[in-house]
């Protein structure tokens, strides 16, 4: 892969944690980038939020210096709400990317995410006046289509590209499938034949090998990878290394799992404080022990901890 451009702004490593809400928080994104992600996005924020100051969407948006290139996923469906609040906070990340992905009722119910990939003149509305508002660059992560319509995705990409938008990431789904069956990378492909900015290609990335195939396959500039990172973050170390020496990395023992979900507890409860830190933490550790024999019982337990020591209780106990 060579690096990514645009506008000023070089993603060198275009090897990308996909925005998941309620996942890719500031310290999960921390730990993919300790094993070679090149570029990361906040959790979905919400425009409006921002018009009213809410204070959870003010922690979405927390990073450190060292997870660059950044973007804030903004998602809204007002075009002048969406741009005035990305230039109040534009100084807080790399570029923005705007989420016209995501499929979840309540967001479509909105008019928001997927939803905008049926509403070309809204879309192009929303990326004329945020380019034109912002200083830095702004991409936007779709899905293929809204109404299972393929030629949506390729309207929606040319429009983005005439609309000022600097790449495009494309989850390779419709909005019907959510995440089931399986994506279609011929439909990442033929976005990257209608545009000549770069495309990022998501989904079904699960190993370096699916990494590769991507990029072959499709002709794309970059990847993402998101729900197989949950509890494997050395998924991006393994993809780094293959793509450059075509070796694959030993997967780690039970030893490493055990102490990278413990540590990521402990970023989790400074980051949150010790109540949500560990409830979150539930959901991140059965993920860390997915793949392991005879852990259902374990994962059970897992659900019903309440503080981090019964969890590295647990946990260590697997390891005598």
């Amino acid at each position: 892969m060579k690096p990514i451009h645009l506008n000023g702004l070089t993603i060198d490593v275009p090897i990308a944690l996909g925005p998941m809400a309620g996942v890719t928080d500031l310290p999960f994104r921390l730990l993919c980038r300790e094993q070679g992600c090149g570029m990361f996005y906040t959790e979905m924020v919400s425009a409006k939020a921002l018009f009213y100051q809410s204070k959870n969407t003010e922690k979405l948006m927390e990073s450190t210096k060292e997870e660059h290139p950044l973007a804030i996923q903004l998602f809204g469906s007002e075009p002048d709400i969406i741009a005035e609040e990305a230039l109040k906070i534009e100084d807080r990340c790399d570029f923005f990317n705007l989420n016209f992905g995501c499929p979840v009722a309540k967001v479509v119910k909105n008019h928001e995410g997927s939803y905008l990939l049926s509403q070309p003149e809204l879309a192009a509305e929303i990326f004329r006046k945020l380019t034109k508002t912002v200083h830095k660059p702004v991409s936007v992560k779709m899905r293929l289509s809204y109404s299972g319509d393929m030629e949506e995705g390729l309207k929606m990409a040319k429009i983005a590209q005439d609309s000022g938008i600097s790449m495009i990431e494309v989850h390779g789904r419709t909005r019907d499938q959510f995440y089931m069956g399986h994506a279609d990378w011929n439909g990442i492909r033929k976005i990257c034949e209608e545009v000549s900015i770069p495309v990022i290609g998501n989904g079904d990335i699960t190993s370096p090998e699916d990494a590769k195939r991507m990029l072959e396959e499709t002709g794309c500039d970059g990847i993402m990878i998101a729900r197989a990172a949950e509890g494997n973050p050395w998924l991006f170390r393994e993809v780094r290394e293959y793509l450059e020496s075509g070796t694959v990395p030993e997967r780690p023992t039970l030893e490493e799992i055990i102490a990278m979900a413990l540590r990521h507890a402990r970023m989790l409860i400074e980051y949150k404080g010790e109540h949500i830190g560990v409830m979150e933490m539930r959901k991140h550790a059965s993920w860390y022990l997915q793949g392991q024999h005879g852990m259902s019982t374990v994962r059970r337990k897992i659900n019903e901890v309440q503080s981090f020591p019964e969890l590295e209780e647990i946990l260590m106990g697997l390891l005598k």
